[in-house]
């Protein structure tokens, strides 16, 4: 079977034979490639084609038995569609012919693209990650009106204030909907997600699908004694929806009975230098000003830490040195993050936001709060520390749900079953 596989970014097996940096999102695809990779059965003949970020990348290679197709897409400005794709991918699909196109994401113009070229659509399967029709009705995530108006001169300099995100984000969402209208399979893993995607395209056929970590999660154990008393880590929080302000509002409260307690975030540096060569006036977000009077505010210059980007390994660190992990979202679908603190059985605590409780059963294996609230979202916090064997049962049970919703051996074996079906239509 013959399977070319379209991605919003470089692998990094790609990246590490050329020896060129690569993004560390959307880990979950080097672990379903790696397992796939494992495969003895040779069913899968497999080509990717990615976006090129270096001039390194080739239209076309083949390295460790995988064919590589590059194209040309402004990855800066997504909601903007490239007519010229289409030519591209008619010659990918040309050249390598392959019985299914699975698209991963439906976030980027190309998804919209490649669909549109295809001679039978049935033949496509759209895997769902984030939901632009969705996010761009919550993308403001309750932050004051003042903020959502404001503009800082990067903002005005690179016309993305946080007015003109929800404006691109409504573009993609007309996208992703055109998009989803043309396929004929989609395959998900939430309740979220089955419910907006039949609501668009009642027809395409829904698999359900889990998703496969990156294979450092699957080893290591969360230890109560070995982690930093009362620290909180937070994966990302450099834009309104993943609700770094929810958390930085809910701080004193929790400062005022656990004051040793500290915020690690990881991602985009967004109140610091970073790795930027410009000072910070010139390239602070109105967001970022935001979150920086917030802790202005709170007083929590000395209890918020920017780790930054952070590898595979050193995330798995930060997570097993953390009391509990924080995923605040005002919307997800079904975040990478949840599943790699479930599967080392760290305390979560995540909203009520999109695909979370397909994930989480609360007060079994996580503590769900309201989304947006800051006082629920507090006391969950203080629960699993006021609770410490409690939560530390929480964690276990976590360990062992994802251990089965991330099983690499299972989540490979429903791939084939779903390409199997596919190709027989």
């Amino acid at each position: 079977m013959r399977v070319l596989w379209l991605c919003n970014i470089m692998l990094p097996v790609y990246a590490r034979a050329k020896d060129i940096s690569f993004s560390v999102r959307e880990g979950w695809l080097s672990g379903c490639l790696e397992r796939l990779k494992k495969a003895d059965d040779n069913k899968i003949t497999l080509a990717i084609c990615f976006p090129k970020e270096s001039e390194i990348v080739q239209n076309k290679e083949e390295i460790e038995g995988i064919t590589f197709y590059g194209f040309d897409e402004d990855l800066t400005h997504p909601e903007n569609y490239d007519e010229s794709l289409e030519g591209r991918f008619r010659d990918i699909l040309e050249d390598f012919k392959p019985d299914i196109v699975h698209i991963f994401g439906t976030e980027f113009p190309h998804t919209l693209a490649i669909l549109k070229v295809m001679d039978y659509p049935k033949k496509a399967l759209v895997g769902i990650q984030g939901l632009c029709c969705e996010i761009e009705k919550d993308y403001m995530a309750q932050i004051p009106e003042k903020v959502q108006n404001s503009a800082t001169f990067r903002d005005w300099l690179k016309k993305d204030s946080l007015l003109d995100q929800v404006e691109k984000y409504k573009l993609r969402a007309d996208h992703e909907r055109k998009a989803i209208l043309l396929t004929g399979n989609i395959t998900g893993r939430t309740a979220f997600d089955r419910s907006v995607t039949s609501g668009i395209n009642p027809n395409a056929s829904y698999f359900a699908m889990n998703e496969t970590m990156r294979p450092c999660f699957y080893d290591g154990k969360w230890d109560e004694k070995n982690v930093e008393p009362h620290s909180i880590f937070l994966s990302q929080g450099d834009y309104p929806l993943k609700g770094f302000h929810f958390v930085l509002q809910a701080m004193p409260k929790i400062l005022e009975k656990y004051p040793d307690a500290h915020l690690y975030v990881a991602g985009n540096n967004i109140i610091g230098k970073g790795k930027s060569k410009y000072p910070y006036f010139l390239r602070a977000s109105a967001y970022g000003k935001y979150i920086k009077s917030l802790i202005s505010e709170g007083k929590l210059k000395n209890k918020v830490t920017m780790v930054g980007l952070l590898s595979d390994l050193e995330m798995k660190e930060r997570y097993l040195k953390s009391s509990l992990f924080i995923c605040p979202s005002i919307l997800e679908n079904s975040p990478n993050s949840v599943g790699e603190a479930m599967l080392l059985g760290v305390p979560v605590v995540a909203s009520m936001a999109g695909g979370i409780p397909s994930l989480i059963s609360s007060g079994k294996d996580g503590i769900l709060f309201e989304r947006g609230n800051v006082d629920e979202l507090a006391g969950a916090i203080l629960q699993v520390w006021d609770e410490p064997v409690i939560s530390s049962v929480y964690g276990e049970n976590a360990a062992k749900k994802a251990r089965v919703t991330h099983d690499p051996d299972a989540n490979y074996k429903r791939l084939l079953e779903i390409y199997d079906e596919i190709s027989g239509k």
